[in-house]
Formats: structure tokens, sequence, C-alpha cells
């Protein structure tokens, strides 16, 4: 594991069937931001402008952001509230503080604290140079690009999950590796002027991180560490073939690797990680594994050396003098994301605290905004949203009755967690010193290592949280059956207990329902309600599942995120159908909660309308054109234009509600509709 990273996912809700509004919502009169709406756009046209045109045109991405939206806002929220939390902790006397509470403050202190960092200059650095420098043979380096105390890349990542197809228990988990820009495509696809000018300005950010590790030609040095990469991005596979349950699932021996890939010493890989030639590796893209070591084993030891110092100056850049830190933002931030200027460093310091203390941080976070009574509110509309999915199991036509039980089984086997933790981590022997910034980064990552090994042959801990509570975000882990809701998601736009139903139904209760799909779709459908990789579908029943799945692929291949750069089908398959399964779901669970009573009318629109307006609400989002390359590129999600607008389209609700008609943009005939759940 070279870096910690935190899953994250987001969303967490109330059962607006169960609350009376008491107050007055926090958007419009009804939860919903009519001055945002563009109705001289007609629905059927464009249902992300009707909704969101206004909003969009007097919108200015902030220069620090590379996007803005609802999600980026309630972050940004978010971030307010742990600068809160470090300057209450910073008001108390010292004496008082608890020690995870100290951990805290230093960690944040030495991270703001530039002045220190520009004395120190790279002297932190060079124990780490030294140990590059000392590298004689490709053992040599394959060992240290194992080392989990050495920050940066190597041709392969690995991790301790638990087994897919035996979730009881934890297997160690290789996946290719190595790039310094985002893809394989941002190297080898030709049909995009954007990639070849981040190519170029790449091969620059190379030359300048070299100059700044002192090597004697960073030109040279530069060349031959962009031809690596691209040699490695040569052997990469795609972005959508990565989400196979079945692809990546291949079994074998750190023994067996030796002889699977040769050319790279896997056995010192992974010993120095604490992992021995026995030991179970499920190696995901294991036909990309013979082609990088076989480009590690051809490149000489100098160009390795000069690759690991540049990719350790991108790991440390922020804990660095500026001069490193504003050349790395230069490429990453302005290049690569289109953001104009840096995040101020107290934000960046809070993120660097939630990343690496969330448990310590996260109870304070949760103390302070997260009140007790929400968990509960949050499982009643999670219910509501189950019993949709059951009633509409129970129906669909196209799935035999043998499978639906199965699928009824996996439902109801289900288990949500909302806001935070119910056990908190120890990090007390996590060591943070307030004039060591790299060491405590370099330590945590050691630390959080060290924790999964030490129970790599103990019970899979089936509530384990992989996202912290300031997280706006929410996930699905096929494993556990589990949706995971942290505590920041539960605001507005998403949810409001004094906003109408229709707008939490068609905010949160929309996400729900989009977490519980990944349950169900193209990939999260290959497992078991306890979380085994196993098929449990008729050979009928999945390809009428995959006929449909097709289908959809095929509509939002038809979109573009930029002009020319159509989205990937394949690759955002499984939130695609999320984000449909979520919509259709909902709105059943809407309809239910009323219990047979009209919806109220409120300022013209029906309750189905405004359930409509508020997911829209949810996605309205505006991004760099470099940010939405990226996203096109390489996230499985639909950019939010077209996560507001693609379901909608295949939901029958959406015309009736709307009056949408043959001639309107967005009308597609009942029969090309697709419907899943």
């Amino acid at each position: 594991m070279k870096k910690l990273a935190l899953v994250f996912a987001g969303a967490a809700m109330i059962a607006t069937a169960a609350l009376a509004a008491t107050g007055k919502p926090e958007i419009g009169k009804w939860g919903f931001d009519l001055t945002g709406m563009d109705r001289s756009v007609k629905p059927g046209d464009d249902f992300f402008e009707y909704a969101n045109g206004n909003w969009f045109k007097r919108t200015t991405i902030p220069p620090d952001r590379t996007s803005i939206g609802s999600f980026q806002e309630l972050r940004i929220l978010s971030e307010k509230r742990m600068k809160d939390l470090i300057a209450e902790l910073h008001a108390k006397p010292a004496a008082s503080l608890t020690a995870e509470e100290h951990q805290i403050l230093d960690l944040y202190d030495g991270f703001v604290d530039e002045a220190a960092i520009e004395q120190r200059g790279l002297e932190p650095t060079k124990a780490d140079f030294a140990r590059i420098d000392a590298l004689q043979t490709l053992d040599d380096v394959a060992t240290l690009m194992g080392d989990t105390e050495f920050p940066g890349a190597g041709i392969a990542g690995d991790g301790i999950i638990p087994d897919p197809k035996n979730s009881k228990v934890y297997v160690v988990t290789a996946t290719q590796s190595g790039l310094g820009m985002p893809d394989r495509d941002y190297y080898l696809r030709n049909d995009d002027p954007g990639l070849a000018t981040t190519r170029d300005a790449y091969k620059k950010y190379l030359v300048k991180m070299l100059t700044f590790a002192g090597v004697k030609d960073p030109a040279a040095s530069a060349a031959a560490v962009y031809q690596l990469e691209e040699d490695i991005a040569k052997s990469h596979w795609l972005r959508a073939q990565r989400r196979d349950a079945d692809k990546t699932y291949n079994p074998m021996t750190v023994g067996d690797m030796q002889t699977f890939a040769p050319g790279f010493n896997w056995t010192a890989f992974f010993k120095v990680q604490g992992i021995g030639p026995e030991r179970k590796v499920i190696v995901r893209e294991n036909t990309a594994f013979p082609g990088l070591a076989a480009t590690f084993a051809k490149t000489p030891v100098a160009v390795w050396k000069d690759y690991l110092k540049v990719h350790y100056l991108h790991a440390m850049a922020s804990y660095l003098p500026k001069a490193i830190d504003d050349a790395d933002f230069e490429f990453y931030g302005k290049v690569i994301g289109g953001q104009a200027q840096q995040l101020p460093r107290d934000t960046q310091a809070v993120t660097l605290v939630d990343a690496t203390l969330p448990h310590p941080f996260g109870k304070l976070y949760v103390a302070k905004y997260f009140p007790p009574e929400t968990r509960a509110k949050a499982q009643a509309l999670v219910d509501n949203i189950v019993k949709a999915y059951d009633a509409d199991i129970r129906k669909i036509s196209w799935m035999s009755d043998v499978t639906k039980k199965k699928a009824l089984d996996k439902l109801h086997a289900f288990t949500p967690h909302v806001g935070y933790p119910d056990r908190w981590r120890d990090y007390s022997g996590l060591v943070i010193k307030r004039d060591d910034l790299i060491g405590n980064v370099k330590r945590a990552n050691v630390f959080e290592w060290n924790y999964r090994l030490n129970r790599i042959d103990s019970p899979v801990v089936r509530d384990e949280w992989n996202m912290t509570p300031p997280t706006v975000n929410a996930y699905y882990t096929q494993s556990f059956n589990s949706i995971f809701f942290p505590a920041a998601i539960l605001q507005p736009p998403f949810f409001d207990p004094n906003a109408d139903d229709a707008v939490n139904y068609g905010g949160i209760g929309v996400v729900i329902g989009h977490e519980i799909g990944h349950g169900f779709d193209d990939q999260g459908s290959k497992y078991t309600g306890g979380g085994i990789l196993e098929s449990w579908w008729t050979d009928a029943d999945r390809a009428a599942f995959e006929q449909r799945v097709s289908a959809l692929g095929a509509q939002y291949e038809s979109y573009e995120g930029l002009p020319g750069l159509h989205l990937n089908g394949k690759l955002t398959m499984g939130e695609n159908i999320g984000d449909l399964s979520g919509v259709a779901i909902s709105l059943q669970a809407y309809h239910a909660s009323l219990h047979g009573k009209p919806a109220p009318v409120l300022d013209g629109f029906t309750g189905d309308q405004r359930f409509f307006l508020a997911f829209a609400q949810v996605w309205r989002g505006k991004y760099t054109d470099a940010a939405l390359r990226q996203q096109v590129l390489t996230n499985p999600h639909s950019p939010p234009h077209w996560r507001a607008v693609g379901p909608e389209r295949n939901v029958d609700g959406w015309y009736a509600a709307f009056n949408v008609k043959p001639g309107d943009k967005m009308y597609i005939p009942p029969e090309q509709r697709v419907h899943l759940w």
C-alpha cells in the first residue's frame, strides 16, 4: 500500500414520511431553489437547464475549485466546520486537551506552519533520497517500491480486503499502478487535442521536479521517465475492464506471481510489507502484470531512480517548500483539474487531519454536527426504500420467480450504516510530532498498513467504515452487502426535515435507492446477499438483464461531456444503473408514503414534478473543461448534466409529470426506455 486512500461515498437520509415540518426549509419555500430554474426551456428538451439553467448562468466556479454545485457546496461547508473544530481546540487550555486532541492539533499546526517548512527546506527528504541513490540492482528497486514507509509509486499497488469469494476472510490484492498522469488514456489517446496539451505540460513538469531533485541532466532524465511511464501505460487495462468483478478475480500465491510475471521480484516487494511467499494474492488486472514486469526488467536502475524521485516529490509536495508545492500544483491543479489557485492552507490542513486521524477527528465532528436522532430518522427512510424495492422486484416481468427469490433474499440481507462507526478506532499508537510533518505522513501510512496486516488472519469486520463522517458522499460494498452514509450528507439539498416530502425523496431518497441499487447493478449483481462472488441468476434472466443494460449503455455513449468527447457507457454503467434504479424506486417509495392521498400542489408544481426537480437540483454542477475531461476519461460517474437527465428519460412518471411528448428533444419512445428495477 503506497498511499492512504479514503474510499468515500455518500448519502444519508431521513424518513420524510415520519417527519412533520416544524420550521422553514433552508432552500426556498419547500426545499427547492425556484430562482435557479430557467422556465424558458421546455422540460422535455433539457431538464437540467429547465431545473438549473439560471443557477448555471449566475454561478462562477471559485478559483480554488475545479467545480461547484450541490456536492461541492456541502464539502465547503464541511471544511468550514472542521476548521471551526480546530479553532475550538486551539481555544482550550493545553492542559485540558486529550491525547487525541493533541494529535489533531500537532498534525494541523505542523501543516500550516509554512515558515518552518521553508526553513527545513529539503532536509526531511535527504534520508529517503539517500535510499534512492543507494539502489544498486533491480531487486533493490522492487524492495523500495514495496516499502510502506516510502512514499511514491511503483508498477503495482496492493491492499488487504475481504476475499470476494469468501467474504469472511481477508486477502491481499495487487493492482496495476505506476503512472504520473491519471490514466493510460492521457499517454496513449490521440483523438483529443486537450490530451496532447496535457502531455506536453507533463513533460515540462517532469523537468521541473527532476531539477528540484538535483539530477545532472533534468531534460534527458525527464524524457526517459516519460517514456517509461508510457511503456507502463501500454500494459494497463482500460478503466471499464477494471470494473469486471469476474475478470479481476485472479488468485495466486506470491510465489506464483514470480513465475506468472517474471522480471520483477514480487517476493522482495511483498516481503518488506510483511507478506510471505505462500500468501494468496488476488491479482486484479492479471494480463497487465507480465508486461509491467517486463518493462521493469528492461529499464535501467538509473531511470528508476529518477522515476522514484519524481513520484516522491509529487507525493510529498504539500509538505515541502512552496516552490515545489507550487510546481506540483501548476500541473496537477491547473492543467489536470483546471483549478486557478490552490486551496487555502487551512483547508488543506483539515483535509489532511480528516484523512490521517479519521476516527479521533470524526468523533469531534459527530458530537457537534450530527444529532443522535438523525440515525433513527435515516433508518426509517432506508426502510421505506427497501419496501419499494421489495414491491418492485416482486412485480418485474423479465425475471423468473427463482431469481426473484434470491434477489429478495439479498435485499433483505443488506445492512445500512448511518453517520459514523459504532466503534471508534484507537490511534494512540500513531506518533504525531508538530515539527516532523513528513514523518507524520509516513508514520500514518505505516500505521494504517500495519492495522490491516495485523488482522489479515482474523475474521472480517463487516461494519468497518472506509470513509469519514465529514465526507459528503455514500457507498455500497459488495463484500458486506452494506451501504454507508456519512454524517455530512444529511443536509439540504439532500435532506431537510422542514422541506416537502417530495423534495426529500427526490434528493436523499434517490441516493439511498442508488446505493442499494449497486447491489443489483451489472457487477454488484454478481454477489450474493452474503457478499460472495458467485452467480445466483438463471442464464435466461441474466441475458434479459444484460440486454437492458446494453441499451442503457448505448444511451449514455451518445452523450458528450465536452464537444466530441463521448461518455464511456461501459465505464459508467454501474453508476448509471444506480441512478436509474434510485430514481425509479424512490419515486415509488414517495407514492407509497402518500398512503393513497393526493400530493399537495405547491407553487403550481405537483408532487411528482417536485420530486424530479429536487433530483435535478441535487445534480446541479459546473466544472472546468479540464476537470470535465478527467471525469469522462477516468470517473465511473457520468457528468452532472447527464446524471440529472439520463435517468428521467427512462422513467414513465417523468413523462407524465411534465407532459413530455414526441418531438421534445429528450423524448424516448416507450418501447426504447430501459426499465430495470
